[in-house]
């Protein structure tokens, strides 16, 4: 708010360097018109000096809030909407009142040597709405190539804001556009050098749990996301995954399920299907090399915090839920909570094999409290127990791959205070380019007359050239703090990925046993008011912490159920139980 209110009181003096007023000889209701679209530009300025925050991994305030980078990804879908709104009406206002004044031929399509280019706002205006439209739900999640490709066009919409705005209003969007460029150079550096796929465990409900190798110095929490690309298949486009290990519990290895439904997970995992077929003497494929961003998460455990967890999933939104048993397993008796229960909603039976990774948990109920409720949706099938479904899915193959081509393992994105150190020295050196470059390139030392025919382009590119040299600083320096940070494994990442999988298939043959003290339902999804209501009166209702992870109906229906439980219900002694609602992100 103080921001947009900065913007107001600058308003009055943009109106009197406005030649367009002098000129036009506008009427009232004319002048209101063109006063409405300029303080619309402002506001659409405004969104644009925050659009970008939300965006950062790295360096981002929200992961300080306790707020998952997917959710923090909402604030920029309304930024950018609510900035693409305005500038309409200000394109839109702007062109009306040249166009009644016959003065769109003259200046409008035209790029001008002194003052505002007009024609770099149009281009900026029309590369805002190709992002726009690509970014909507329907094109993003059926050609997500398009949306990821065209949305690399910020570039061309901030150089052209600069240019039709002015160094004077690209100040105001300047550290949004300082701190994401920093944050894309310490991601790319954080990627490099790429590590290998230490194994692969093979679904048949077509997912795949991918193992790679992490430095045992880096912890994360759970529901954490990491970020692969896999240059093999796309050396551009990455994509974000649900951490389903623990660092607590896995010290040397990270893992994530990916779930094949677009077009790069399929390609990922036609391509561990025809790894696995190939003859080979031994018993290690080719290595498969994967570059890694991550891991992001939350800056604590909320659900340490609580004495009963209720965790509701639908699909593969199972994979927080994964890690947060194992980090919970981990944690020993005494912060384990009393009751734990599983709530999983699937499409087909077959789909139970995600759960896999925590048969331990499931098949100790009475160390680990764990409760296991599985709702298959499109069967139905009479007097079948959850250990005869398992028991008819197939086993999970596994394909070790070899790790000769590297020894490098996932060490995290830098420390909080190398990253200040970094932002800090880099603004430093913007500052004494920008002065540097003022002194001998825009300001004449004896013809100050001639400093006003100097054109508002080569101001501009005054700006670019000292952004620049911040950013190449700030790149030396992050190469130097990465090179020092990168350790070198050898025998231990030779060693570890012959004992991941043999571990993996152990763990996978344990699914025999009797896990007859689980529930699964056929035939409908589940009625999550008499779930949660049964839940509390089991627990008293005291201290539940409710996690949804699937579709947004399920998360809408889950939180009704909490309102109407706290309302409606009451333990023996009278009180409402508490019950507080988390909604957990698996895709952006």
């Amino acid at each position: 708010m103080l921001l947009v209110w900065t913007f107001y009181v600058r308003v009055s003096n943009d109106f009197k360097k406005m030649t367009p007023l002098k000129s036009f000889k506008l009427s009232i209701w004319q002048y209101k018109l063109f006063r409405m679209a300029t303080r619309c530009g402002l506001l659409s300025e405004a969104c644009l000096a925050l659009l970008l925050l939300p965006v950062l991994r790295g360096m981002s305030i929200f992961r300080c809030l306790g707020i998952q980078f997917e959710a923090s990804i909402k604030y920029h879908v309304w930024l950018g909407s609510a900035m693409i709104f305005f500038a309409t009406l200000h394109g839109g206002g702007t062109l009306f009142i040249w166009g009644i004044k016959h003065r769109i031929q003259d200046e409008m399509w035209e790029w001008q040597k002194k003052g505002r280019i007009y024609l770099a706002g149009e281009i900026a205006l029309a590369t805002a709405f190709v992002m726009a439209i690509t970014a909507l739900p329907q094109i993003r999640r059926k050609w997500f190539q398009i949306f990821y490709y065209t949305h690399h066009l910020y570039i061309v919409f901030i150089l052209f804001f600069l240019f039709h705005g002015g160094d004077r209003h690209f100040y105001m969007v300047f550290p949004g556009v300082f701190l994401f460029a920093l944050d894309k150079l310490l991601r790319v550096v954080q990627s490099r050098p790429e590590t290998c796929i230490l194994s692969a465990r093979v679904f048949p409900c077509k997912a795949i749990e991918l193992t790679l190798p992490k430095d045992s110095r880096l912890k994360y929490e759970p529901t954490s996301v990491i970020f692969l690309k896999i240059p093999s298949i796309s050396k551009l486009q990455w994509h974000p995954f649900s951490v389903t290990s623990s660092s607590s519990a896995d010290e040397h290895s990270i893992s994530v399920i990916v779930k094949s439904e677009g077009q790069w997970t399929s390609s990922l995992h036609s391509k561990i299907i025809h790894a696995e077929k190939q003859d080979s003497e031994s018993d290690k494929r080719e290595c498969i090399p994967v570059a890694v961003e991550g891991p992001y998460g939350p800056a604590s455990t909320e659900f340490l915090r609580y004495n009963n967890l209720l965790m509701v999933a639908g699909g593969i939104g199972v994979t927080p839920f994964l890690s947060i048993l194992r980090e919970i397993t981990c944690n020993g008796r005494n912060a384990y909570p009393d009751r734990i229960h599983l709530i999983y909603s699937i499409k087909k039976s077959q789909d139970v094999c995600l759960l896999d990774p925590i048969l331990p948990q499931l098949l100790d109920i009475e160390q680990f409290h764990t409760k296991l409720k599985v709702f298959v949706t499109r069967e139905n099938q009479i007097g079948v127990t959850l250990r005869e479904v398992f028991n008819d899915v197939p086993k999970a193959e596994i394909t070790n791959f070899s790790t000769a081509n590297t020894t490098y393992a996932v060490h995290g994105p830098e420390r909080l205070l190398w990253m200040a150190a970094v932002t800090v020295i880099s603004s430093v050196m913007f500052l004494i380019s920008l002065v540097i470059f003022n002194r001998f390139v825009i300001s004449p030392a004896q013809k100050p007359a001639a400093a006003q025919k100097k054109s508002s382009t080569q101001t501009d590119l005054v700006l670019v050239c000292s952004f620049t040299i911040a950013i190449i600083s700030a790149a030396i320096m992050a190469i130097a703090i990465r090179w020092k940070r990168v350790t070198i494994l050898t025998n231990e990442l030779q060693f570890f990925s012959n004992k991941q999988s043999k571990a993996v298939k152990q763990s996978s043959l344990e699914a025999s046993r009797d896990l007859d003290e689980h529930e699964i339902h056929f035939g409908g999804r589940p009625i999550f008011q008499d779930i949660i209501s049964n839940f509390a009166r089991e627990t008293g209702g005291s201290d539940i912490g409710v996690f949804v992870c699937g579709p947004q109906g399920m998360k809408d229906s889950v939180a009704l159920a909490c309102r109407r439980a706290r309302v409606s219900q009451r333990n023996a002694k009278g009180k409402r139980p508490k019950l507080t609602f988390h909604s957990l992100n698996f895709t952006l």
